[in-house]
């Protein structure tokens, strides 16, 4: 026998499925995007690229931006495991860290190129001439988590056959601008970092020409940063911010958004596979980080 009022008690359920689904769908699209930062610069007075980043996403998505702001690297990649926030933006190594947890997609990446990433400056009246010549020496690096300011510098003098606390003392300076200034004050005998840097001038490098030299150069890099995101990201959010990033980072947006501007100019791969970051690998044992380490 057929119970003709199971049919429409059927059907309502489906149809509050089908609302259920679609008001989900409708708050994923108009929910803010959310973003983990790392403070850029401790200059109160200087611009903040964050700002200019939430403003160029807000006009090119028509989405709301929330920004969260995390100590580091660790907190960031934390934050997006826990579904907390849906994106940050990282360099190469705590990128390929980030991925080997399986927990986090990267939605694009910007690609490197053929160029040295590092070199190690030092003043100009330093005896240290050469990368063999920093055997015995104390050096700055930015801290554990940077690709140009410890990761590539660092397997740089491995392949010189210099062992980090056995060749060399390491400190950790907090950010390349604390590496700097260790070296200016005299506490160092080099500052290891970015080369693009070395290229900014005052204020990023506080070196005039004639000041500094810079011995050796690290090799280059495969990938130089990633967009990182929540697994669980809507793909309405997802492609709005693969589409919308790479416009953003362009040469029109360079002084606006000043640390970030590195990344610009690359060519960029979106939706790249993780086996893409697989050449970091070598690279992260000889440094003896692992992504705990990113504080």
């Amino acid at each position: 026998m057929r119970h003709p009022a199971l049919v429409p008690v059927s059907l309502l359920g489906l149809a509050a499925l089908a609302l259920t689904g679609c008001q989900a769908a409708a708050t994923a699209a108009d929910a803010p995007i959310k973003i983990a930062t790392l403070p850029v610069s401790d200059d109160p007075t200087a611009v903040n690229p964050n700002d200019a980043l939430v403003e160029l996403l807000e006009a090119e998505t028509g989405r709301e931006v929330e920004v969260t702001d995390v100590p580091d690297y660790l907190s960031v990649v934390e934050a997006i495991r826990a579904d907390h926030v849906d994106m940050g933006i990282m360099s190469g190594f705590p990128s390929a860290l980030a991925l080997n947890t399986g927990e986090v997609d990267s939605l694009l990446a910007w690609k490197g190129s053929d160029e040295p990433v590092s070199t190690c400056v030092v003043l100009d009246d330093s005896p240290v001439k050469t990368l063999e010549d920093f055997r015995g020496k104390t050096i700055a690096f930015a801290d554990q988590a940077s690709s140009s300011g410890y990761f590539m510098p660092v397997y740089m003098l491995h392949q010189a056959g210099l062992e980090q606390g056995k060749d060399y003392e390491a400190i950790f300076a907090g950010g390349h601008e604390g590496s700097f200034a260790a070296l200016e004050q005299g506490q160092v005998d080099a500052a290891c970092t970015a080369n693009v840097l070395t290229e900014m001038g005052a204020p990023m490098f506080p070196f005039a020409e004639g000041e500094w030299r810079g011995v050796g150069q690290s090799p280059s890099m495969e990938i130089m940063g990633s967009v990182l995101a929540r697994q669980s990201l809507d793909e309405e959010t997802r492609t709005a911010l693969q589409e919308a990033l790479p416009k953003i980072f362009s040469e029109e947006n360079k002084e606006a958004l000043a640390g970030y501007s590195s990344f610009i100019g690359l060519d960029v791969e979106v939706g790249p596979d993780p086996s893409r970051y697989a050449s970091f690998a070598e690279i992260a044992e000889v440094a003896g980080v692992e992504l705990e380490d990113l504080k």
